[in-house]
């Protein structure tokens, strides 16, 4: 257990510390764009870039690990939003971030560093492709969901291009696409911005971890939303068992390819559910304050989570 506490601490210390850092010094929410631009366009996608380019392709197209991922994340993300619907008679684009918010995990800023940390490098090749495809799938339902609530008033033709427009220019998605075709052509770029892009990814996971922490305490806790304990049970105990027994059931994945996954749906709620929510005005500070509390609770779960996973209560295929 000392050895989980020491792959964790450091890990969340970094979350901590910019939370502390930012309630100290009082800097304004707008301080925190730059770094924010640095984690997003440059450092996670040299990371994606770094890892996929050094793998090789025929790895890079498991097709049934990547549907089994995503059904896991849509099974959680259906619960919420049908229990929303039907038994708090919610309103749709009420019930689509509530959705979002058991379901969609941080897996940009936490899932790389705390995968290649816990599993080294033979991880980034399952979390860039769950990380892609989920991201995917939200960037399409967000707004589809809000047109049908009536709350997005762009017409289908425009709305689709802006669905479109927004994947395909993600950085994270164009530095995906660019790794695997470097994977695929086996092209190495010159050794300077070989070393620029080491540079780089080594600073990913410390700015995004920090920079999450600063934005947590940026975004004070006013009110702890009833369906926090739903949600909560959802997205760090349900969703990780879902994703565990559909990815044992549906393939015979490596232990570090299983296991990447599982972790990843053990995180808690991204960020990026607050933006969805500010953008579509629903649900505005219950999404802040679930972000807050699954974050803080997911300290807990994870570290039991990678417990298990170390200790060998877990099997690496519950059906062989």
């Amino acid at each position: 257990m000392s050895d989980i506490v020491g792959l964790v601490l450091p890990f969340f210390g970094l979350i901590f510390l910019g939370f502390f850092v930012a309630r100290i010094t009082r800097q304004p929410v707008e301080a925190l764009g730059w770094m924010n631009t640095f984690i997003v366009y440059v450092a996670l996608p040299a990371l994606f870039f770094q890892l996929l380019a050094k793998t090789p392709f025929e790895r890079l197209t498991e097709w049934t690990f990547i549907l089994g991922a995503v059904l896991s994340t849509y099974f959680i993300f259906g619960l919420m939003f049908a229990g929303s619907m039907l038994i708090e008679r919610s309103s749709i684009a009420e019930s689509t971030v509530k959705g979002l918010a058991a379901a969609y995990g941080n897996i940009g800023y936490m899932g790389p560093g705390l995968a290649l940390l816990v599993f080294g490098p033979e991880a980034a090749v399952p979390v860039a492709l769950i990380f892609c495809f989920e991201n995917i799938i939200h960037f399409a339902v967000a707004p589809m969901m809000m047109a049908l609530s009536g709350g997005e008033r762009s017409a289908p033709l425009q709305l689709a291009r802006g669905v479109i427009r927004k994947i395909a220019l993600h950085p994270f998605i164009i530095a995906t696409a660019v790794g695997v075709a470097a994977a695929y052509l086996q092209v190495r770029p010159p050794l300077p911005v070989e070393r620029l892009l080491e540079y780089l990814s080594a600073a990913a996971a410390p700015c995004a971890l920090f920079a999450m922490g600063v934005t947590l305490a940026l975004r004070p806790l006013k009110r702890v939303p009833k369906e926090l304990g739903p949600i909560a049970f959802l997205k760090l105990v349900l969703h990780p068992l879902v994703c565990y027994v559909v990815l044992s059931w549906v393939g015979d994945f490596s232990e570090v390819w299983l296991f990447s996954a599982v972790l990843l749906a053990a995180l808690p709620t991204a960020t990026n559910v607050f933006v969805i929510a500010q953008q579509y005005h629903v649900w505005v500070e219950r999404a802040s304050a679930s972000i807050l509390l699954t974050t803080c609770i997911s300290v807990a779960t994870v570290t039991g989570l990678l417990y298990l996973i170390r200790s060998g209560v877990l099997p690496p295929d519950l059906f062989p």
